[in-house]
């Protein structure tokens, strides 16, 4: 992964603003990034497990290392509520 990407608290996450583009252009990497956050979803919720996602706002790359709570067709569930666009995910590990 990119050095690139910014170290951030889960907790401010709710201040950033996301684009609505996706940040992944490829099929095939936008298939594998649904792969990847189902299986963060179960080592979430079953091994409680924290991964690291590496996403996008409008300003920079960042990172956060989380559980994931819960996982929808646009949205990438945290605890306290905290949410971050599918679309925005570069990479999960």
């Amino acid at each position: 992964m990119n050095t690139a990407f910014e170290l951030i608290d889960k907790e401010l996450i709710a201040s950033l603003n996301f684009p609505k583009s996706d940040v992944l252009e490829d099929k095939e990497d936008i298939s594998g990034r649904k792969n990847d956050l189902d299986r963060a979803l179960s080592l979430g919720n079953l091994e409680h497990v924290k991964i690291k996602i590496y996403f996008e706002d409008d300003m920079s790359k960042k990172m956060v290392e989380t559980t994931i709570w819960g996982v929808t067709d646009s949205r990438v569930i945290l605890k306290q509520g905290v949410v971050i666009p599918v679309n925005r995910i570069h990479k999960i590990v």
